[in-house]
């Protein structure tokens, strides 16, 4: 049982890499082009679409990281688990308190500023994920190892 959640975390952990990487350097930066009059639909669409995309991998890679730190495979340590749930916090804190309210702006109208604020305050969340995907691998190169 304990791989299995494993597993269902590193799943999650390399999905949402994936998808930071794409939104980092492919989608934000689109938004200047989508243009200023139907920027409020479009910005209302990407929020409701990439949800449902992203919402249930956040939970489970959350919660699965919660799970670890008490029932961790023996080939991991405390150490690398409790660093794992640091590199979410900092997500997760990104998400609340830099792109959300960004989102919530520019769903009243495109403004550049907050675009490029975006882009810029997004790499947060890529570099912690990266950070996470390189530790989950490592962390299963331990438990194949």
């Amino acid at each position: 049982m304990i791989v299995w959640l494993f597993l269902i975390h590193l799943l999650t952990t390399l999905f949402m890499l994936g998808v930071i990487w794409f939104v980092q350097v492919v989608h934000y930066p689109l938004f200047a082009k989508v243009g200023a009059a139907d920027f409020p639909d479009y910005e209302q669409i990407h929020v409701t679409l990439t949800g449902r995309v992203v919402a249930l991998p956040m939970i489970v890679e959350l919660l699965t990281g919660f799970l670890l730190v008490w029932f961790k495979p023996v080939e991991i340590s405390f150490t690398q688990c409790t660093i794992g749930l640091a590199l979410l916090a900092v997500i997760w804190l990104s998400t609340m308190q830099l792109q959300v309210p960004a989102h919530e702006s520019l769903a009243r109208g495109f403004d550049p500023a907050v675009q490029k604020k975006l882009v810029a305050t997004n790499w947060l969340r890529t570099v912690a994920w990266s950070l996470r995907g390189l530790l989950v691998l490592f962390m299963a190169a331990a438990m194949i190892g």
